[in-house]
């Protein structure tokens, strides 16, 4: 399951720092995967793209962008639930790209 930000989101960028797979991006800046830009997935405050996000599996024990949020803005997503091998292969398909 990815996480969202909601519009309780403050953008004091603490989450967007702290995502080991770079999945959080600035309101209106796009985002990116696989060297292809993608179209900014909310304008009014800072996001996460849904694409990028492992949960922090496989690097943490927690979503690292939900132990900081201090507006508590960072919520499971509903509609994006996956399994923790799902969340491992996306983990390395990503990490290949990144590096």
């Amino acid at each position: 399951m990815a996480y969202l930000i909601t519009d309780d989101c403050i953008d004091c960028n603490a989450c967007e720092i702290e995502c080991p797979n770079n999945a959080i991006y600035a309101p209106g800046d796009p985002w990116e995967l696989h060297g292809k830009e993608y179209p900014a997935l909310n304008d009014a405050h800072t996001y996460i793209a849904h694409e990028k996000c492992t949960e922090c599996v496989g690097y943490y024990d927690e979503p690292q962008c939900v132990s900081v949020c201090p507006s508590e803005a960072v919520i499971k997503d509903p509609d994006r639930v996956e399994t923790q091998e799902e969340l491992l292969a996306k983990k390395e398909k990503i990490g290949t790209i990144l590096k």
